[in-house]
């Protein structure tokens, strides 16, 4: 089946759209993939959003400025399947569209997970712009997990676990995603994978950018690279109880903002220092779930945005021990991988073939999942 994938992801720099050709265990090829970034009046709203969203503990309401944020994501992920489908005329006939929508939080400890996006608004301006009958829209993928006692996240190590069988013989392996937070997948190709949420990696450096400059984020690790890792604050840091909890686990964008408000000492920090002492604090977390796990991993690939950070890889390579690749250097999309695994998860549902395992969100047993749109 021809799937596209849409992602919009913590760190709220712009929608994702990928497509690929699968049946929801194999990969038969990739198609292209695109970034539309979001306009910063539109990220700044986003954010309004994620305040808003903080006490919330219904995931059907739309307090403060929710509702108004449902419709501009809606409506900006519209616009960029568009733009995708003009760039790309011969995809017009998808057969499915996977749609994550834009996670405002994520407290699966009160069976509480909320993305907002408006499936049956996107299902009728995806069936404007394709040939035939319309593609199937699946979305809100994270929800029946929790419900079922599940974290809910990470939900991508099922197509992790696809695209490693295409590296040849297995060995240990852990594919890393860097978004606002980082999850990490290991698969060996005997078991179901096992996965969990790591610790902060672009969100709270971005943030602390933010703060301090009119930049969005580290771009290509440089700051970081020109600052000096304050060791003492991340070892502070990593007294957490989380980052020493086994898999499964997950996180909110916000999990960490208090704490490292409390305990890094960012405020006595020049901006490169801080900088370089968050983004060691990603590459720390990381390396903690390694005595976690069945065997020591053969080597980490990152993807996500935070994969085009060098000081950060660096990092990972000197902390970890291990080889440390990105996607685009075995072959995948550094940029593209998420978005590509919500289309593969859009299939996998709609063959009903579990998206999430007991090792990888805590559910209780495999789990299906999302909502689904057949076209009229």
């Amino acid at each position: 089946m021809l799937a596209i994938g849409l992602m919009s992801g913590t760190s709220l720099d712009g929608i994702d759209v990928a497509l690929i050709e699968t049946d929801g265990e194999t990969i038969a090829s990739f198609g292209p993939g695109r970034t539309y970034v979001y306009a910063p009046e539109t990220r700044e709203l986003l954010f309004r959003a994620l305040a808003d969203a903080h006490e919330m503990t219904d995931r059907d309401a739309r307090p403060g400025i929710l509702a108004r944020a449902e419709r501009l994501s809606t409506e900006r992920h519209g616009q960029a399947l568009a733009a995708f489908l003009k760039e790309f005329p011969a995809y017009r006939e998808v057969d499915v569209i996977g749609y994550h929508g834009q996670t405002v939080l994520h407290r699966p400890e009160i069976g509480l997970t909320v993305q907002l996006g408006d499936g049956p608004a996107l299902a009728r301006t995806a069936r404007m712009m394709t040939t035939g009958r319309g593609p199937t829209l699946v979305y809100d993928m994270r929800a029946a997990d929790v419900a079922a006692g599940g974290q809910g996240a990470p939900l991508v190590p099922v197509y992790h676990r696809a695209l490693a069988r295409g590296l040849g013989p297995p060995k240990p392996l852990l594919v890393l995603n860097l978004g606002g937070v980082a999850n990490v997948t290991y698969v060996d190709g005997r078991a179901d994978p096992i996965a969990c949420d790591t610790g902060p990696a672009n969100a709270l450096i971005d943030d602390f950018l933010k703060a301090r400059t009119d930049l969005p984020f580290d771009d290509e690790g440089i700051i970081a690279a020109h600052g000096s890792v304050d060791e003492a604050a991340v070892d502070r840091l990593m007294t957490h109880p989380f980052f020493h909890r086994p898999p499964p686990k997950s996180l909110d964008r916000n999990d960490f903002r208090a704490w490292v408000n409390q305990h890094a000492g960012l405020d006595a920090m020049n901006t490169a220092d801080g900088v370089a002492t968050l983004t060691a604090l990603s590459a720390a977390s990381v390396a903690a779930v390694l005595p976690h796990l069945p065997k020591r991993p053969d080597r980490l690939i990152a993807a996500g945005g935070g994969a085009h950070n060098a000081t950060l890889l660096r990092f990972l390579r000197a902390r970890l021990g291990i080889e440390v690749a990105t996607a685009d250097d075995v072959g995948w999309s550094t940029d593209a991988l998420e978005a590509q695994a919500f289309g593969f998860l859009a299939v996998r549902a709609l063959r009903g073939l579990p998206l999430s395992f007991p090792t990888t969100t805590g559910v209780p047993s495999p789990m299906l999942g999302g909502r689904v749109i057949a076209p009229a």
